[in-house]
């Protein structure tokens, strides 16, 4: 049975995978290739001029959010019906004429809000007969492209919400629920903003697209060519070498790639043949290129588009979304690092030979100076133009702007001394790793446009959309210009050819990012109609009670079943549409139900963890995508090389629970250096101490009580209030009206747990505890408005007068008419970071027993590397 499982991996054509799956599988005759080629290259350029600023300044096409987003769902509908064929039978060399039926009616149905505008304001609420046909056939060719695009999976979720809406009436007592005509559901789903063309439709239209598209420029350009050969030149080296470059080079191209199967391909084609050569077994070679690719994901700053998303589901700027997300993922990284480190010495396994460089005495120093280098280069250029803003005022950027030419032209030049790079051929009986200098001198200007996208999110504190925008200008700019200018520095004198190249290469990027973005384009749309499903039936509610029926109201049972509906509502969606499901259904739930059992966490953390256990469904058997295309090229078993994964994935499964108990792990409430810093490094230690108790290996191999005392560190590290807190209870209460109080004086984003008291519209008594964000300094009433509040005092309590609709403190379940009852002010009791010493001595007393016994166990035999993998 093994073999025949084995052939079957073999056989698949893993190009064919990713066209299948990411872009579409057809491939028509040349005049088809070429108005689809128009079609894609017309969406891409709609997309750059509506995040553009020249609409507003011309006072030409200037479309509002609703109308951006039925152009954008029309061109994502059409191309999903003419890229992806019905069924794995249906013709793929030319477009059957049913298709093209469905595509240009497809399009007409979710361009009608853009074509029908203003008729449809003039009635909202009153649909016509015309409205109800268009959105019926709408949804349902919606949900046929679906399918094409990403599978039954997602499909079927969204027909079990739209049977709930109608069929209310005939559902258990428990879930039950008075049902929607026709006509109400197709106005709420298709003719307003609460269903398909809602939040996640209009995320997809205003920021995902333009960073898909950045990546796709970015990777056209040779970027991610560049981004494997520096990971191996840097690492390849090492024990497990080829293992270790893929985690960091797959790290790499998760920026600018939005898909786990295409990160698998990209990279893996090159790195698990040569992971096998080093003595890595097939299944482990595609576990850890599966890992590392869907941990791009969790990486910021792009997260797979869900950054986008959580920015207006959880209502924080996208810098902080960014900052909340990078230690769990970093730590992720690194601990997968250490995992094929650990894997290499069991195994006793060596790096691929280089072809020269030096010692490594002088590459250490090089790269030390060269990491030197770059953030003296980094501090000046921040300091500069600083004072070029002073100095210059509103002209500064266009003396920034030719700055940034100078060193595009002077890096281009730098790199042009260099040997070109050519991706090797990882099956070659012989193989040595890239000089370290040469290989990273020679694409440093990829690196420019990166820049320009981090400093304009993070430092002019531009919106991602305008953000994206810019860099993808620059990269479009770089791809028309980068050809011509090294032909001219090799002088090899075609000058003309190199233009033209570049144009083409321009050309294929915008219509790859199109391409790319049909699945999430339709994903973000189908997602709507559960989205619009929880809105007009009250389901979360549903849920919420559900769960803490089963769970029985203990809390860690409430927080296993949630990440198992989570895992299980993922299983077979993309990144983005799997955010939108399990964040509609499971963070209320997550919300409500722990504030009741006194756990008063951040939004930002409940929408993380949700996050996180839907996109370990990418990994997971017997569904998991990646694991399939990356057992393809390993030749080996998918559902070996699935379990592989997940258990090298365990890391990032246990991060959620981590973070809901310990929100210092999403630096929240970090707010010294020295508190950072202590923060990282415990993490780090208490991240790497559970590799090593999974893998059963740290120093030599584990005995069963050292995998004991290994996993109590790291529970500790992890979560040292745990047992401060049984010894110093964390926090004192306080009335009500003190609040007011600590409003008046609370720094800036400052959050403050409060205990409200109330009665439901079903007439249930609540008594729960919320974290309050309370924003900018300023007057107490001030910030609670902003906050969503209204409030008077009673006495030592504060009643609720109002709560703003769309609010942070409507997104906290609070309601109007409750009343906050009590605060919470932190203790005065010793640092519980004083735990670590403990953690530390027990990790110490395992080092010595394993040296002790590293000295009289022979270590494993180095393996070498083999002619082939």
């Amino acid at each position: 049975m093994f073999g025949k499982k084995k052939d079957q991996a073999t056989s698949v054509d893993v190009q064919q995978l990713v066209s299948d799956t990411d872009t579409g599988g057809r491939n028509p005759g040349p005049w088809m290739k070429k108005m689809l080629l128009v079609v894609a290259v017309a969406w891409s350029l709609f997309q750059l001029w509506i995040a553009s600023p020249l609409p507003f300044t011309l006072g030409v096409f200037v479309l509002n959010d609703t109308e951006s987003r039925a152009i954008h769902l029309a061109f994502a509908v059409f191309l999903a019906f003419m890229a992806y064929p019905a069924f794995k039978r249906s013709p793929r060399a030319y477009v059957p004429v049913t298709d093209w039926i469905f595509a240009l009616v497809g399009a007409f149905c979710a361009a009608y809000l853009f074509l029908f505008y203003r008729e449809l304001a003039q009635r909202p609420g009153q649909p016509t007969s015309m409205d109800v046909y268009t959105a019926a056939l709408g949804v349902i060719l919606l949900l046929e492209a679906t399918r094409r695009v990403l599978g039954l999976p997602m499909v079927i979720v969204a027909v079990v919400f739209l049977a709930y809406t109608f069929g209310g009436p005939y559902m258990p007592d428990m879930i039950a629920h008075r049902g929607a005509s026709l006509n109400r559901a197709a106005s709420h789903y298709w003719l307003t903003t609460e269903g398909v063309f809602g939040i996640a439709l209009g995320v997809s239209s205003g920021f995902i697209f333009l960073f898909v598209l950045f990546g796709s420029l970015l990777d056209k350009a040779g970027a991610g060519n560049y981004f494997i050969k520096s990971a191996f030149a840097l690492l390849g080296h090492m024990r497990g070498g080829p293992a270790k470059a893929a985690v960091v080079s797959s790290a790499a191209t998760g920026i600018i790639s939005g898909s786990s199967i295409a990160n698998v391909v990209t990279t893996g084609t090159f790195t698990i043949p040569l992971m096998k050569r080093v003595g890595y077994r097939p299944d482990q070679a595609g576990a850890v290129e599966v890992s590392s690719s869907v941990n791009g994901q969790i990486m910021p700053p792009v997260m797979g588009a869900a950054a986008f998303l959580m920015v207006e589901y959880v209502g924080i700027p996208y810098t902080q979304v960014i900052k909340h997300a990078f230690l769990p993922a970093l730590i992720s990284y690194i601990a997968l690092f250490y995992i094929v480190h650990l894997e290499a010495l069991k195994g006793g396994m060596v790096g691929l030979p280089r072809r020269g460089g030096g010692t490594a005495m002088q590459r250490l120093v090089s790269f030390g100076m060269t990491v030197a280098g770059f953030i003296v280069l980094s501090g000046l250029v921040y300091w500069g133009i600083g004072w070029m803003k002073g100095a210059f005022g509103d002209g500064a950027i266009w003396v920034v702007g030719l700055g940034v030419l100078a060193a595009y032209i002077g890096l281009l030049w730098f790199g042009t001394r260099q040997p070109e790079l050519e991706l090797d051929d990882p099956n070659a009986p012989v193989f040595e790793l890239p000089e370290t200098g040469p290989t990273l001198k020679s694409g440093l200007h990829y690196l420019l446009p990166v820049v320009v996208l981090i400093w304009c999110l993070m430092v002019e504190q531009l919106s991602p959309g305008l953000s994206a925008f810019w860099a993808t200008m620059f990269m479009i700019f770089i791809l028309l210009t980068q050809r011509p200018i090294q032909a001219a520095f090799r002088q090899r004198g075609d000058l003309m050819g190199a233009a033209k190249q570049g144009v083409a290469d321009l050309v294929d990027g915008l219509a790859t990012g199109a391409r790319n973005m049909i699945g999430i384009g339709v994903a973000t749309a189908a997602a709507g109609l559960i989205v619009g499903t929880v809105s007009l039936t009250g389901v979360g509610l549903v849920m919420t009670e559900l769960v803490e029926a089963i769970s029985g109201g203990n809390l860690m049972v409430m927080l296993v079943l949630v990440a198992f509906i989570s895992l299980i509502l993922g299983m077979g969606l993309p990144t983005t549409a799997n955010y939108i499901v399990v964040s509609t259904l499971m963070a209320p739930v997550v919300v409500e139900l722990g504030a009741q059992s006194g756990l008063i966490v951040p939004l930002i953390a409940v929408h993380l963890f949700v996050f996180y256990f839907g996109l370990m469904a990418d990994v997971t058997p017997p569904v998991g995508l990646a694991s399939f295309a990356a057992a393809a090229v390993a030749r080996t078993d998918p559902i070996k090389t699935g379990v592989t994964a997940f258990y090298y994935s365990m890391r990032t499964a246990i991060l959620p629970f981590l973070f809901i108990f310990n929100t210092q792990l999403l630096l929240i409430g970090v707010d010294t250096t020295w508190h950072l810093v202590l923060t990282f490094a415990s993490a780090t230690v208490a991240m790497l101490v559970f590799a090593a108790a999974t893998q059963g290996w740290f120093l030599v191999r584990t005995r069963w009580y050292e995998t004991l005392a290994l996993l109590l560190v790291t529970f500790t590290l992890f979560r040292p209030g745990f047992w401060w807190d049984m010894v110093y209870p964390p926090y004192k209460e306080a009335p009500a009206a003190e609040l007011l109080t600590f409003a008046e004086t609370a720094p800036r984003n400052a959050n403050k747990r409060i205990w409200i008291e109330g009665e439901t519209l079903e007439g249930r008594e609540v008594r729960k505890g919320v974290l309050l964000p309370l924003g900018e300094p300023g007057p107490a009433r001030e910030r609670l408005a902003k906050a969503g509040l209204r409030v008077v005092p009673m006495g030592d309590e504060l009643q609720i007068i109002a709560v703003q609709f769309g609010s942070q403190a409507a997104r906290l379940g609070v309601e109007q008419g409750w009343r906050i009852t009590g605060i919470e002010m932190p203790a005065d009791r010793p640092a519980k970071e004083w735990m670590y010493l403990p953690a530390l001595a027990l990790l110490g007393l395992v080092v010595v027993l394993q040296r002790r016994r590293a000295r009289q166990e022979p270590p494993p035999a180095p393996k070498a590397a083999s002619a082939a993998a």
